[in-house]
């Protein structure tokens, strides 16, 4: 009696509404995808490979901007000589850059 009878509304977009609302968030999460995650996972595999590749003789900087050269490679581990005498041991993920030959005696 003090009740009124509710009805459901329809929809003004159909039956391909429900799809059409959820458009907005897949598109974002496509562009997100290659704006964010892609470049990145590209970044890391090409860090992989450089410290993969390190051989003796390599001049690399760490991450810390020592520049040096290579002398022994281990598993996890590298020794550089950062001058005449003068050996580190760092890990192979401090390692950020390989540098060309030659390059720390043009400084």
């Amino acid at each position: 009696m003090f009740i009124s009878n509710a009805y459901a509304q329809s929809s003004p977009f159909g039956a391909g509404g429900d799809l059409m609302s959820f458009l907005p968030i897949i598109l974002m999460f496509v562009v997100l995808y290659f704006l964010m995650i892609r470049p990145q996972m590209k970044r890391q595999k090409e860090q992989k490979a450089m410290m993969d590749a390190l051989a003796k003789n390599d001049e690399v900087v760490t991450a810390g901007g020592v520049l040096g050269k290579v002398t022994k490679v281990a598993d996890a581990y590298v020794t550089i000589e950062i001058s005449s005498g003068t050996e580190i041991l760092v890990q192979k993920s401090a390692i950020t850059m390989l540098l060309p030959k030659g390059s720390i005696k043009a400084i």
